[in-house]
C-alpha cells in the first residue's frame, strides 16, 4: 500500500460523504511518514485502511458498501476502507495531539504516530502486529523506550490486555538487546 493509493481511496470517500478529513489508525497509519523514510514492507502490507471521518466518526460507516471489504472498489483495487471509530484501539493519552497531518489539495489525512500505533498493536497482540512493530523497531521509526513510556499513559480495555501488551513489549525489548551473531 502507498500513500497515493490511500489518497485515491479517500478521494472516493470524500466524493461519497462530503468529508475531507480522515483519521487513519492501524497498520497503514505508517503511510503518514512515507515522504520521510522508506517504509519497510512488513509495515505497509495491509489491504484494509482503518479510518474514520475526523469530524463525524459515525459517518464513515455509511461508506462500507461502496468502499469496504468485498465492495466493487475492493475488487478493482485490491484494498478497502475498514470503517472504525476513534475508540476502537487502546491508545495512550494525548494521541490526538500527535497525529501526523498530510494534506493533498482538499483532502487531509491524519495518521496515528508510530509509537502510539505500536501501543495499540501490543494491546491486540496478533502475530501480524508483532511483525509490524519489529519492522518499525528495526527501521528506527518505533522506539521501545517511547512505547514503554506511552504504555504508562494508556487506559487499556482490561487488566488482561494491559498485561499482554506489557509482556509483548518486554519480549521485544529483550529481542532488541540480544546479540545479532
Amino acid at each position: 500500500m502507498t500513500q497515493d493509493a490511500l489518497f485515491r481511496l479517500l478521494a472516493q470517500a470524500q466524493q461519497l460523504s462530503g468529508h475531507a478529513d480522515y483519521t487513519i489508525i492501524g497498520s497503514l497509519s505508517i503511510l503518514g511518514l512515507e515522504a520521510d523514510f522508506s517504509i519497510p514492507p512488513d509495515m505497509a502490507m495491509s489491504v484494509d485502511v482503518d479510518c474514520y471521518t475526523k469530524d463525524d466518526p459515525p459517518k464513515i460507516f455509511g461508506l462500507t458498501q461502496a468502499l469496504g471489504e468485498n465492495s466493487d472498489y475492493h475488487q478493482r483495487f485490491g484494498y478497502f476502507l475498514d470503517a472504525v471509530g476513534p475508540d476502537l484501539a487502546s491508545l495512550p493519552d494525548g494521541w490526538q495531539a500527535r497525529l501526523i497531518k498530510v494534506q493533498r489539495q482538499a483532502l487531509c489525512a491524519w495518521f496515528l504516530e508510530p509509537n502510539d500505533a505500536a501501543v495499540s498493536k501490543y494491546a491486540r497482540g496478533e502475530p501480524r502486529d508483532i511483525r509490524w512493530i519489529r519492522a518499525g523497531l528495526r527501521a528506527g521509526v518505533v522506539s521501545s523506550v517511547m512505547v514503554h513510556r506511552r504504555m504508562r499513559e494508556t487506559t487499556f480495555l482490561d487488566t488482561d490486555e494491559q498485561q499482554r501488551a506489557r509482556s509483548l513489549a518486554q519480549a521485544d525489548r529483550d529481542w532488541l538487546e540480544r546479540p545479532a551473531w
